[in-house]
C-alpha cells in the first residue's frame, strides 16, 4: 500500500438529481465516481458519515485512509483487485452502517448497542476487537456529521462541498 497523504473530498450536487464524489490526493492523483437516482440521494450523507466517523475516532486505515494511499474508488467492489480490504475499514464501514440506520430509522443507538454489534461482528469475521466506544463518542460523530449535512442541504445545484480528511492531524489527535 502506498503511503498515506492529504486528502481533499468534493461531493457535487448536480443539476440533474446526480453527485459526484471526487477525492484529490496531495500528490494530486483522483479517483471520482458520479452517482445517479437513489444512490445520489443516499451515497452523500453515506460518504460524510464515513468523515465524520473516520475523523472523530481516529481511523487511518477506513475507506478515507484507503483512498489517501491509492485506492481508486472502483477498488471497493467486486472484482476486489487489490483483495480484502484491511479490518479497520470494515469496523468502519460497519459503524458507518450503525449510523446510516439510524438516518433511515430515526433511532439512536447507544455505544452498548454499537458495541454489542461491533464485538459480534468481529468474532463473525475473525477481525481483531475494535476497542469500546462511549456515548461521548457517539455524541461527536452525530454533532459533526449534522454539521456536514447542513453543509451539505446548503450547497446548490452545480456546487460542490469540500472537506479535507488530513492524516497528520489524525496522528496528533
Amino acid at each position: 500500500m502506498s503511503e498515506q497523504q492529504r486528502l481533499t473530498i468534493r461531493i457535487k450536487k448536480g443539476a440533474d438529481d446526480r453527485t459526484a464524489l471526487t477525492c484529490t490526493r496531495a500528490d494530486g492523483t483522483t479517483t471520482w465516481q458520479r452517482l445517479e437516482a437513489g444512490q445520489a440521494r443516499f451515497f452523500p450523507h453515506h460518504d460524510l458519515t464515513h468523515y465524520a466517523v473516520e475523523t472523530v475516532l481516529g481511523f487511518r486505515n477506513g475507506f478515507y485512509g484507503l483512498v489517501s494511499a491509492g485506492w481508486d474508488l472502483s477498488d471497493f467492489g467486486t472484482p476486489w483487485p487489490r483483495g480484502k480490504i484491511p479490518p479497520q475499514a470494515n469496523i468502519s464501514e460497519m459503524i458507518v452502517g450503525f449510523f446510516d440506520l439510524e438516518r433511515r430509522s430515526g433511532e439512536r443507538g447507544s455505544a452498548q448497542d454499537l458495541n454489542q454489534q461491533l464485538a459480534g461482528y468481529c468474532t463473525e469475521r475473525g477481525l481483531p476487537p475494535e476497542r469500546h466506544f462511549t456515548d461521548e463518542d457517539l455524541a461527536a460523530v452525530r454533532a459533526m456529521r449534522a454539521e456536514l449535512f447542513a453543509r451539505w442541504a446548503e450547497v446548490e445545484r452545480g456546487n460542490a462541498l469540500e472537506v479535507v480528511f488530513d492524516l497528520e492531524d489524525l496522528a496528533r489527535s
